[in-house]
């Protein structure tokens, strides 16, 4: 997959506010060297790659491997996560709907478009980041999930960051916000602040902001979102990533 440096024009879409030096010394053949070094590299990225998709199959063993769980019983399919398994972004909604719990995907339907909107917003495209929930199966009618449950997929959840290991986790909803920062406040109290989470001894740079679900029956909320938007863009200029 081609990745490319967002730049750093603001791209404020309408459609989503108003939308539910070193020196090498080389032997006598340099060509050679530098290809096998390329080789090289290519190789351990697939190793990690490859890594990677085995750590994530053991979590999702492990996942399904829970018992006597509400949320489980009333589900069809267990949602983990899906996109760029590399990418520096990862994006934590709450928990997987109707749709979600039919096609074992993520953000899918109304919310998965609003998603859309809000990251082309900032010039990134949805399968460049990878995305999960904070809480695996679809709760019953939809309701939010309990301090109890949340709290229970939460060690699976940071085990989840680890393998994935972002530059920037974006929590979108109080139950994303409550799992990896145990805040149980307002949303519209913490979001659009940067805060520092450390995971198995791995800092990482969360931002807290409004779940697409909820912009969809609050659309007056957009505009703080979009502001949320925009410090996300600045951090990743600020950190040099590329999508």
């Amino acid at each position: 997959m081609s990745k490319k440096v967002i730049n750093q024009k603001t791209n404020f879409d309408s459609e989503f506010l108003n939308s539910t030096g070193s020196d090498f010394i080389f032997d006598e053949n340099p060509i050679n060297r530098l290809k096998n070094t390329s080789n090289d590299l290519k190789k351990d990225l697939n190793i990690q790659k490859i890594d990677k998709v085995k750590e994530l199959e053991d979590l999702k063993e492990q996942i399904n491997s829970i018992s006597d769980c509400n949320l489980k019983n009333n589900s069809k399919k267990m949602v983990l996560g899906d996109g760029n398994i590399n990418s520096p972004i990862m994006i934590i909604g709450e928990a997987p709907g109707i749709e979600e719990d039919n096609s074992g995907l993520t953000f899918l339907g109304e919310v998965g478009d609003l998603l859309k909107k809000m990251l082309i917003a900032i010039n990134i495209k949805k399968q460049n980041i990878y995305t999960t929930y904070a809480v695996n199966f679809r709760p019953p009618e939809d309701r939010k999930p309990n301090s109890t449950e949340i709290k229970r997929y939460s060690q699976f959840l940071q085990k989840h960051i680890s393998i994935i290991n972002p530059k920037i986790i974006i929590l979108m909803g109080s139950t994303a916000m409550e799992s990896i920062t145990g805040l149980n406040s307002k949303i519209s109290i913490e979001r659009g602040k940067w805060k520092e989470v450390i995971i198995k001894n791995t800092s990482y740079n969360v931002i807290i902001t409004f779940n697409p679900s909820y912009l969809l029956r609050a659309p007056e909320n957009k505009k703080h979102s979009w502001d949320d938007l925009k410090k996300i863009k600045q951090k990743i200029l600020e950190l040099k990533l590329s999508l």
